[in-house]
């Protein structure tokens, strides 16, 4: 028994983990895709917004432990049964850690959905409610992505439409520098340079040459008022995420009797901030740049809808995915503005389209293996 409740103990974590490489960054993905700020500093803004949610999940999201321990998918006495539940646990584990890897966003609900069917079809065939599956599951996976297509769309024309109101203008910038010659690079690695004596114009990174607005509203400046705005809505994003797949990750475990509610959940929320920090660079350049380009307004309007979207269905208990919601939302700002990628768009969806039965495969086969070892 002990050593089970261990090897869930551990499952769980390891899905803690792959968590966070995979999903920390897509709440503060814009802020970085819009170089309002380097990687390092919207790292850590999402690693402290995601903490505060998942430490408020229990007091705001506890209808989704319910939903993720399996309850009226297959029969109680295998939804409590710790085969299945580790073998859940290891096949959504599995499932995320390799689209981490592949720098590939997708969902960790999706995942833990697909083990959940596969754990049940290994363990009782058919006898897996098709019906709660569809309903309780599959079908706010399905529109909240959409939802979230249609409100980015909606909400850049009409901010659009209200900058030009208010007569606000967007500026291109350039920059204009010495054009520097490196002449030689020292033992200790420092570069001795000379200037060529003319000047040239140049583009400097993206970071710094970006569309800017230009003009106040009510005597603020209006680019300052959006920078502040993303921040927020970034740290609205993660919080909303912390609070959604917190509850998730530790719904399995608490059926096990392998975990203490009381200690476990600020060790699953520590454990998703590792995850981030070290494993998440291939999934936040997918994420921040690959998608669409975009500026600081357009970054502020996906999170808004993310942020709404997420909070409202994690107060529900619908089982949304913060992955599909943030990709619906940045895939609308790019159909709005004419600069989706729709190649990367589509190799996103096709993962997502995986997603399900990879996990499904993974679950059912480790059920089917502890049955052997057993």
């Amino acid at each position: 028994m002990i050593f089970s409740q261990v090897v869930i103990l551990g499952g769980v974590l390891f899905v803690a983990y792959a968590n966070g490489a995979n999903d920390n960054f897509k709440g503060v993905a814009t802020l970085y895709g819009s170089g309002t700020t380097d990687y390092r500093s919207a790292l850590w803004w999402a690693t402290v917004t995601t903490l505060a949610g998942s430490l408020a999940a229990f007091s705001l999201a506890a209808k989704l432990i319910s939903v993720f321990q399996g309850q009226g998918l297959v029969p109680n006495p295998l939804a409590h049964s710790q085969p299945f539940l580790t073998a859940v646990i290891l096949g959504a584990a599995l499932t995320v850690f390799l689209a981490t890897k592949l720098g590939i966003p997708i969902s960790t609900t999706h995942s833990l959905m697909g083990a959940l069917l596969g754990g049940g079809l290994a363990a009782v065939g058919f006898d897996v409610s098709v019906g709660t599956l569809l309903q309780s599951f599959f079908l706010p996976l399905l529109v909240s992505p959409l939802i979230a297509v249609a409100l980015s769309l909606v909400s850049y024309r009409l901010l659009s439409a209200a900058w030009r109101f208010v007569a606000v203008n967007k500026q291109n910038c350039v920059c204009i520098a010495n054009e520097v010659m490196p002449a030689a690079v020292t033992p200790e690695g420092y570069v001795l340079s000379k200037s060529s004596g003319s000047l040239r114009v140049i583009v400097d990174q993206e970071a710094q040459c970006a569309q800017r607005f230009t003009g106040t509203v009510w005597g603020i400046n209006v680019q300052r008022l959006i920078d502040v705005g993303h921040f927020l809505s970034a740290g609205a994003v993660s919080f909303a995420r912390g609070l959604n797949d917190t509850p998730k990750i530790i719904a399995l475990g608490l059926v096990a009797g392998a975990l203490n509610l009381s200690w476990f959940i600020g060790l699953v929320a520590i454990v998703m901030a590792v995850g981030a920090l070290v494993s998440a660079k291939k999934v936040a350049e997918m994420m921040s740049k690959r998608i669409t380009t975009m500026d600081s307004e357009q970054g502020f309007l996906a999170n808004l809808v993310t942020s709404f979207l997420v909070i409202f269905a994690s107060k529900w208990g619908f089982p949304v995915s913060t992955t599909h919601v943030s990709c619906g939302a940045l895939f609308g700002i790019g159909a709005a503005s004419g600069q989706a990628r729709w190649a990367v768009i589509r190799n996103i969806l096709l993962a997502w389209v995986l997603t399900l039965p990879f996990a499904a495969v993974f679950a059912g086969g480790t059920f089917i293996l502890l049955g052997w070892l057993s």
